[in-house]
């Protein structure tokens, strides 16, 4: 009987709120009391965006900045438009907040909201996350975004939040690293397997199965071979000194006791993190459990709580499969210069470069060496045509002398 009256009930009061009847109160009012025509404005506009009427607050906000353009609530304002456009959601309206919120920033660093606006944009794009498997560009701005506040703002209140942010966010980056790095173990291609897992450990060692990729990665290396020991070794030594209360740190000692190698001692450091870790884990509800697979983010709840988050990005490694180049470093160190041709008949007039390379170049080389055939080739036709007899036209007519008859012998003029 109660079910039979409660789901209408529960039906009514989720309507009332999607359609603007609750008061979501603004986060950055202006507590000031005077009748002045532009606070007026202000307080109007700000009422109409807690009662989700987003475009007349906007109207009356640029009414505010056309209008005072020497008003204290002229930042305000500004603000408050960008926060319309992020209260009122979707895929335009988190584009509008962000080029509002980038605009209030670039007009007004040094004002406390400017480091707010900064960690909109950040939860702008945290919102838009795809799970783990899924494309993870919305994740890698996220990254970027909050990396930004806490380098541009480090002495804000909000640098403590985005730390949080930023360690939920490389968690599902780090998952997604770690699922490709698992298919290509499953499927056997150990050296891709082991710098997937490589990198993945390097760049966000505050991931929750890092031990389970070092783990994976020794794994790797020990079917590629004895010349890959020493990277096996490194890897189950990790395991031992850096995740020490891992469910992998017994199997890796054994490992690095068959292997020969010095079994390290566990970093206290590491080893009270992770005991904070264990002792300050939440754990998700049953009905979070439950509605993960319907929500569109990735699990984060295995997120680390502690500890410094990745703000820098490492360069991929090469797979060990891939040869080197011997003789040391190859990276280019020289430099490359461009310049703008003026003649507009360069094309025409001047010689291709690739049709006459300079003397030297691979393509002389292969140039010179197609030359003799090439000359022989030319040999051979010209005998063939010297040889051919040179057949008389019939059908031409005799030619006719040009000279005058009158100098022919024996002839007279009359």
């Amino acid at each position: 009987m109660v079910t039979r009256y409660l789901l209408p009930v529960i039906l009514m009061a989720g309507l009332m709120t999607s359609c603007g009847f609750r008061r979501h109160k603004y986060d950055d009012p202006i507590t000031k009391d005077t009748k002045q025509p532009d606070k007026v404005l202000f307080d109007k506009a700000i009422n109409d965006i807690e009662h989700s009427r987003y475009e007349i607050a906007r109207i009356t906000l640029n009414t505010l900045i056309n209008t005072y353009d020497q008003s204290e609530y002229l930042a305000k304002a500004k603000l408050a438009i960008a926060d319309s456009w992020y209260r009122e959601g979707g895929a335009s309206g988190m584009a509008q907040a962000e080029a509002e919120y980038k605009d209030f920033i670039l007009f007004y660093p040094t004002m406390e909201e400017a480091a707010e606006s900064q960690q909109k944009i950040c939860q702008i794009h945290y919102r838009q996350m795809e799970k783990a498997d899924r494309d993870q560009a919305q994740a890698i701005r996220a990254e970027d975004e909050c990396r930004a506040l806490i380098t541009q703002f480090p002495n804000s209140k909000f640098v403590p939040e985005t730390q949080q942010l930023l360690r939920n966010i490389q968690e599902a980056i780090a998952e997604g690293e770690f699922l490709v790095g698992t298919f290509y173990f499953k499927r056997g291609d150990n050296s891709a397997s082991a710098n997937r897992m490589n990198h993945l450990v390097e760049q966000y060692p505050l991931y929750s199965k890092a031990d389970e990729a070092l783990w994976d990665m020794g794994q790797a290396y020990g079917r590629l071979g004895n010349r890959f020991r020493k990277q096996e070794g490194d890897a189950y030594s990790r395991i031992v000194r850096d995740y020490p209360l891992s469910g992998f740190a017994d199997d890796a000692k054994k490992k690095l006791k068959e292997l020969e190698i010095a079994v390290p001692d566990p970093d206290p450091v590491a080893l009270a993190r992770m005991q904070w870790e264990r002792d300050n884990k939440v754990k998700p509800g049953m009905l979070s459990r439950g509605l993960m697979p319907l929500r569109r983010g990735p699990d984060m709840s295995t997120a680390a709580r502690s500890g410094a988050p990745a703000m820098t990005t490492l360069r991929a490694s090469v797979p060990p499969s891939v040869p080197q180049v011997a003789g040391g470093d190859t990276n280019f160190t020289g430099d490359v210069t461009a310049a703008t041709v003026s003649d507009s008949t360069a094309l025409d007039t001047k010689p291709d470069a690739r049709a006459n390379p300079p003397s030297g170049t691979a393509a002389a080389d292969s140039q010179s060496q197609q030359q003799p055939a090439t000359d022989q080739q030319n040999a051979k036709k010209k005998k063939k045509k010297e040889k051919k007899p040179k057949q008389p036209d019939t059908n031409q007519a005799a030619p006719v002398s040009t000279q005058s008859t009158a100098a022919a012998p024996g002839l007279s003029n009359n």
